[in-house]
């Protein structure tokens, strides 16, 4: 009996002795970074150019907007180079950007620093231009399709029938496409009846009123001064288109539609060179964009119904609308606004 004690003892001991697996333990997760307000957001802006009136705009806007909510702006401006914004954003991210706010100069090239923000944990907003084939997070502009449909309108209710010359924007901006297929989808039916004929149609590089011109003195050429409508871009191309007018003796005698509502622009509104603009509240596009971005850096969930497809996904988009100005409503749009002043818009 003893040597049976002994026996169950020595066992229990030596099992005792044995190495025994420890029982899973949950580690704990780490806690999530602290959310910060609004005061400690660096929102980071990457422009294009500020050769146009209108960015100049953006950017003043833009800064007191962020100024408002204590937001700080890192500012790049590129210059209408493509490897020079890619490289600034890159810089922009590394130094500790908690939101990058992206102005393309090219709709495609931009779409490798989405990814990259993607990977440093920073959410990417599309500011006015939408960048293509990339997963952006939110995409705020007015519409441009709506734009062009508006262009498009005021021409063929002055110019039903006749001969029409289209001068888009630069070709590497998706802004210049959504524009193109507003005026196109109400010159369509004209096209197909043959009232309407488009007798040139080009785009813009850079959108810069030199080419503009180039291509209107083209399109002058090749139909010996006989033509009805010109739809330009924006008001840079319509001036570009202008000066070409002007030089043939046409200038005034054949309407033009431009965008933006550039000061010089409305001018020749009034002067009677130019025919109709495009207003888009520059204040409420900044407005919107700032405090978008803000939400963005902090996490906080933003609930957009309205989707467009970048050729990658369908990007929650906010859309403002833009509004037709003319010699008529001059005064009740962009200087009630307080977009142009009245002795700027009437200056002698």
């Amino acid at each position: 009996m003893k040597k049976w004690l002994i026996l169950i003892y020595t066992t229990l001991l030596l099992t005792a002795c044995l190495p025994r697996e420890e029982a899973a333990v949950e580690k704990p997760l780490p806690e999530p970074p602290p959310v910060k307000s609004a005061e400690e957001i660096k929102i980071g802006f990457s422009m294009d150019t500020l050769k146009e009136e209108r960015w100049t705009k953006d950017l003043e806007l833009f800064k007191e907007a962020a100024e408002q909510h204590g937001a700080e702006v890192v500012l790049e401006i590129a210059d209408g180079d493509d490897v020079k914004q890619v490289w600034q954003t890159e810089k922009m991210i590394s130094e500790g950007i908690d939101v990058l706010v992206v102005v393309p100069h090219n709709a495609e090239s931009m779409a490798a620093i989405v990814e990259r923000a993607h990977d440093a944990g920073i959410k990417v907003l599309s500011y006015d231009r939408l960048v293509r084939n990339a997963e952006v997070d939110l995409y705020v502009s007015y519409d441009n399709e709506q734009v062009g449909i508006l262009q498009a309108q005021a021409m063929t209710k002055l110019v039903p029938k006749g001969k029409y010359v289209y001068l888009g924007g630069a070709e590497t901006d998706y802004n210049a496409h959504l524009i193109k297929q507003g005026v196109f989808s109400v010159l369509k039916p004209y096209i197909e009846s043959g009232e309407i004929t488009v007798v040139f149609n080009q785009w813009t590089k850079d959108w810069l009123p030199q080419y503009a011109k180039e291509n209107m003195e083209a399109a002058l050429q090749a139909n010996n001064d006989d033509i009805d409508a010109v739809i330009a871009g924006n008001d840079a191309t319509a001036g570009g288109a202008i000066d070409a007018l002007q030089a043939n003796g046409l200038a005034g005698k054949i309407p033009v539609a431009g965008q933006d509502a550039d000061l010089l622009g409305v001018r020749r509104i009034v002067e009677g060179t130019q025919t109709v603009t495009m207003y888009k509240s520059i204040d409420d596009l900044s407005q919107k964009a700032v405090e978008l971005a803000i939400k963005l850096a902090i996490g906080e969930e933003i609930q957009e119904d309205l989707k467009i497809n970048n050729g990658k996904i369908n990007v929650p988009s906010v859309l403002l609308s833009p509004v037709l100005v003319d010699e008529s409503t001059i005064r009740e749009t962009v200087i009630a606004d307080g977009f142009h002043l009245e002795k700027e818009v009437y200056a002698p």
